[in-house]
């Protein structure tokens, strides 16, 4: 699978059950990438999407580990370490910014290539950086 996850600059993904940050154009850019393919992601992560882009959507009330391979899951309140066997390929979105955490992404980047990087403007961040990586 292919996993997309919102990280601070260190990996924190979440604080006090809440998600650290939210961005509507990393919401369409999520949306975008996922081309013709649902964007898979739970219930909590769904609430922050518009009812109209529900066609594009797909939730998962289980675990992400009934996903298929190549399929696009927006990961926000799992460490996605355990779904590491899995993953193909993660997309990171940084908020280029610390806030508190008390999740964090621990998967070890060091045994996956950056393949590419881009940053972007989004509306409530002046930059995100968006990062590709594969398995080496």
């Amino acid at each position: 699978m292919i996993v997309m996850v919102c990280v601070d600059d260190n990996n924190g993904m979440m604080f006090n059950k809440r998600r650290q940050s939210q961005d509507r154009v990393l919401r369409q850019r999520m949306l975008e990438l996922s081309g013709e393919k649902k964007l898979w992601m739970n219930d909590y992560s769904r609430r922050q999407f518009p009812e109209e882009e529900a066609g594009h959507i797909a939730v998962t009330e289980s675990d992400f580990l009934d996903i298929a391979p190549g399929e696009i899951c927006f990961l926000e309140d799992q460490d996605p370490a355990q779904y590491e066997a899995q993953i193909e390929e993660l997309i990171l979105f940084r908020w280029n910014r610390v806030y508190p955490a008390d999740l964090h992404c621990t998967l070890d980047l060091s045994v996956w290539k950056l393949t590419e990087t881009e940053e972007f403007a989004g509306n409530s961040h002046e930059k995100i950086t968006q990062e590709r990586y594969v398995r080496e």
